[in-house]
């Protein structure tokens, strides 16, 4: 053994003391260089992808200070996936953690107020902040919209628009919607002749609500397959103005779809608008808002903006129908649903029917009617504050907006006013889950003596311009129905839940059954 190691090592030849070859010659096989670069690019990538996340966390973290809230955002979405279907238990949940919370939805920082103080405070401060009502709502109802101006153009806008809802003007109006509601009503019971199970109101509500604003504001100066394609196509507006959607335009998307019902809308809102001014130039008296409108301008009187557009006008009565057609269609489907579980009330507004209109179920109603119907208005108002149609209006600071001692909202940031807690105080409202219209008839009671509790239609230079219209509508309506047919609620598990799109609605739509009183 030993000999045969000697022989070998023997004719081994010996290693050279240094040698021609580099090794950096060496070459280095494919598989690891490539895997060399896409780690590089790996940990780069992640590398930056982690410095975003940080800096989203930190940015988040510095902006909310010590406002309630969670303490760390989900990456990019934040509340996203919680805001896709909204809930009164979780909005609670937001408003009950303190006066001002903050959240985050796609790196949208936005502050939540709760109290009366801060709500009204947003709502009053025009120089910090503006409505911008949800993130994709310029691209739907355009920038130029008078819902998003504010200072002197916004002022130029509503000191013509004041004179749209003056005694003279509703009383316009008012028979109108008389002479609509009973036609809707009417096919209501012949449906229910057809079919007398429960259908949901709510689609019919609406449809009642949109031909009694669209004949309102525009008369006949839109045509029958117009009023019919702005009905069928305004809902697409309404689902995308849902506190929270997919904020991109993409074609397939809700926003994509409220762009293009808004511009079908506005066709023929201009045609409207074009023919209102031509009616009144040959000297027809006004018949709708729109005759109105032109009306005013050029009444000696008048000493506001005379040059309004076509356009410009056209996107007024586009943001009034939005108003219209769901905050109002909340209300009065709720009002139905109220009168129908709450039989004592709708017998004392059946009695003050009666008694104003001397048995006469037929005779139009005018606003020397209304106004000797206080019970019935006490209930609209009622009605509307223990289910208000719209619970909270975001708006955009313009800057920083010092809104406490403590706390100054970032510029750019959306800043919500929030209404529930305001019509739920019990120091304001005793029993304030309770329907008891009658609050509103004692001079001297908690809810007169403080009016700036009662925020169903906001507060500020940007308060519903439109409030004597809504209520007067889901009065009438409800007036008429009361003494032109019966109502059962078909109550379900969902009846009392509400789902939240852009306004408030049973979450089971409002199952009714119609059958017609005695005439």
């Amino acid at each position: 053994m030993a000999s045969f190691l000697r022989q070998f090592t023997s004719s081994v030849p010996p290693i050279p003391s240094s040698t021609s070859i580099s090794l950096v010659d060496i070459p280095i096989p494919s598989f690891i260089t490539s895997s060399s670069k896409s780690a590089t690019w790996f940990y780069t990538t992640a590398a930056i992808l982690g410095s975003l996340l940080v800096l989203e966390q930190t940015v988040y973290r510095y902006k909310k200070k010590h406002l309630p809230g969670d303490r760390w955002t989900i990456p990019v979405i934040g509340k996203f996936a919680d805001s896709m279907k909204p809930t009164m238990e979780g909005y609670m949940k937001q408003w009950n953690s303190g006066a001002l919370s903050a959240i985050s939805v796609f790196n949208i920082f936005i502050v939540m107020a709760s109290s009366n103080e801060y709500s009204r405070k947003i709502l009053n401060s025009p120089a910090h902040a503006e409505p911008c009502l949800v993130h994709s709502a310029k691209q739907i109802l355009m920038p130029d919209n008078w819902v998003f101006l504010n200072g002197k153009s916004h002022v130029e806008y509503r000191k013509v628009l004041n004179t749209l809802f003056t005694r003279k003007a509703l009383s316009i109006y008012i028979g109108i919607m008389d002479s609509i509601a009973r036609k809707h009503l009417d096919k209501w019971l012949a449906a229910a002749k057809k079919d007398p199970s429960p259908q949901a109101i709510m689609m019919t509500a609406r449809d009642l609500n949109m031909h009694t604003s669209l004949r309102v504001f525009c008369g006949n100066h839109i045509p029958e397959e117009g009023a019919a394609e702005i009905n069928e196509k305004y809902w697409y507006i309404t689902r995308a103005l849902e506190l929270v959607n997919f904020p991109f335009a993409f074609p397939g998307t809700k926003v994509y779809g409220a762009i293009q019902a808004r511009k079908a809308a506005i066709k023929w809102l201009e045609l409207a608008a074009s023919k209102a001014k031509i009616a009144i130039a040959n000297g027809c008296e006004p018949e709708c808002m729109l005759d109105q409108w032109v009306m005013e301008m050029e009444a000696p009187g008048y000493k506001g903006r005379k040059d309004f557009s076509d356009r410009e006008m056209a996107m007024v009565v586009f943001s009034f129908l939005f108003a219209s057609q769901d905050a109002m269609s909340s209300g009065l489907i709720y009002g139905f649903q109220h009168l129908a579980d709450r039989p004592d009330i709708l017998a004392k507004i059946r009695e003050e029917q009666y008694r104003v209109r001397a048995g006469d179920i037929e005779k139009p109603m005018t606003l020397e009617m209304l106004e000797e119907m206080p019970y019935l208005k006490a209930f609209v108002k009622e009605s509307m504050r223990v289910v208000p149609p719209v619970t909270m209006v975001p708006y955009r600071t313009t800057k920083a907006f010092p809104i406490s001692d403590d706390y100054t909202v970032p510029a750019n940031s959306m800043v919500i006013p929030s209404f529930y807690n305001s019509l739920h105080d019990p120091s304001v409202f005793p029993e304030h889950d309770k329907l008891i219209p009658e609050r509103w008839l004692d001079p001297e009671s908690s809810a007169n003596a403080n009016p700036r509790n009662y925020l169903v239609f906001g507060s500020g230079p940007h308060k519903c311009v439109g409030i004597e219209y809504a209520t007067m509508n889901i009065g009438l309506v409800l007036a008429t129905a009361s003494v032109l047919m019966d109502w059962e609620h078909k109550l379900t598990p969902e009846s009392d839940k509400v789902q939240i799109i852009a306004t408030l609605f049973p979450k089971d739509g409002c199952l009714l059954k119609f059958s017609p009183r005695p005439r």
